[in-house]
Formats: C-alpha cells, sequence, structure tokens
C-alpha cells in the first residue's frame, strides 16, 4: 500500500519519542506535528532531520484503512492499544 498524500494520520496520532525540529522532547500521542504543513505533508520528508521511525513508517491496511479517517482513528487505536502504562 502507497500512503496517501495528505492523509497526515501518522503525524497525528502516535507519539513520537525522537526529537523533531520545533519538537525538541518528540510529541505526544494525539498531537499535530510541527512539521505537518497545512495540506498534511511532511516538511521534513527526504531531509536528514526527519526522524528516523517517521522514515521507517510503512503504509498498510490495517493501520491506514481505506481513508484518511479511517488511518487516523486505527492509528490511535493502536498507539493506545500499544501505550506502555
Amino acid at each position: 500500500m502507497n500512503c496517501r498524500e495528505g492523509c497526515g494520520a501518522c503525524c497525528i496520532a502516535p507519539s513520537i519519542s525522537s526529537p523533531i525540529p520545533g519538537m525538541p522532547d518528540g510529541k505526544p500521542a494525539g498531537v499535530r506535528c510541527v512539521q505537518l504543513s497545512p495540506g498534511n505533508l511532511c516538511q521534513l520528508f527526504g531531509l536528514p532531520e526527519r526522524p528516523a521511525v517517521c522514515g521507517q513508517f510503512q503504509a498498510d491496511p490495517d493501520v491506514c484503512g481505506a481513508s484518511d479517517e479511517q488511518a487516523l482513528s486505527l492509528l490511535t487505536w493502536w498507539e493506545q492499544a500499544t501505550a506502555v502504562a
């Protein structure tokens, strides 16, 4: 599966513990990444400043569903289901 351009769910739903330019302590779950453009595109795509975890994300129907809305819902569920208490 290829990413749906302009979806952005993977830049909102999950937490990211790696530093991100503009978010030196990473990003909490459910918070929009500061590097996500108004059109929901990564402004760090292809740049060395982009966290490795972001570049390793693989779009898949199990986490992205069939729409941007499903992706946000599924990724939020996965984040909550795998969160360490």
